[in-house]
């Protein structure tokens, strides 16, 4: 009965967080992130058994079917979102929460040839977008968003939003990533080159006043004539003489 109850949550979320969704019977039969689950439930249930090689033969069966990757030994959260799907891959050792939204070309992969845990841990309500790579043992967590094309190699705070390669923290205690989205997300590199623009134009400034200053210092002393030499040019001209003699 779990299955059934697991497989009707999967289908209500989907109608809840894609518009382009119409009945639960459009959303069973043509949602690939729907099958790919429920393949992966009784093969974690075998693979838990030690059944692992009937396991991963359900899991790559699943692949071929709906091209969506999960290894029998990952843990998915209830009410999990997979949108599109295509070329989504979770490995072994990956946990996901309660109410996550994986889109199309996700990997959560590890690093390496470590044993043991080396895969990510996602969060509840976490929004993972299209083309990101999660890659390593460490958490997301909850209400974070992970921008399009994102590689993150380092846990992430709940409540964050990142992007980038390697992925950077750009937003902090944001409000709950179930908005869906995934457009209205600030650019680390705009950022970083708005600051280098306003520092070089500091920089442009402070150099100008210096030749102003300079140039102030070269002008002739009030009731000395242009050609003559100010007193000001005799001290540096007498300082240079003193060092030649030494």
């Amino acid at each position: 009965m779990a299955f059934f109850k697991d497989t009707a949550d999967d289908i209500r979320a989907a109608k809840a967080r894609d518009p382009a969704a119409g009945n639960g019977l459009e959303v069973l039969l043509c949602y690939p992130g729907v099958w790919a689950q429920m393949f992966h439930r009784p093969a974690h249930w075998l693979y838990r058994r030690k059944c692992k090689l009937l396991a991963r033969m359900i899991s790559q069966f699943a692949r071929f079917f709906t091209g969506i990757e999960i290894h029998p030994g990952a843990v998915i959260g209830k009410r999990c979102f997979i949108d599109h799907g295509m070329a989504v891959v979770i490995g072994e050792t990956a946990e996901v929460g309660d109410d996550v939204t994986i889109f199309q070309g996700v990997t959560l992969g590890g690093t390496g040839k470590d044993v043991g845990k080396r895969h990510p841990t996602i969060g509840n309500r976490v929004i993972v977008s299209s083309g990101a790579k999660i890659l390593g043992p460490f958490r997301v967590g909850d209400d974070s968003k992970i921008g399009a094309g994102s590689v993150v190699l380092e846990e992430v705070p709940a409540n964050c939003t990142v992007v980038g390669i390697p992925g950077k923290i750009v937003r902090k205690n944001i409000h709950k990533a179930e908005d869906m989205d995934q457009i209205d997300l600030p650019d680390p590199i705009t950022a970083e080159l708005d600051s280098m623009r306003r520092r070089i134009m500091l920089l442009e400034t402070r150099i100008k006043e210096m030749e102003r200053r300079e140039r102030a210092g070269d002008e002739p002393e009030p009731g000395r004539s242009a050609g003559a030499p100010s007193e000001t040019g005799e001290r540096k001209k007498a300082a240079i003489e003193t060092e030649q003699g030494d």
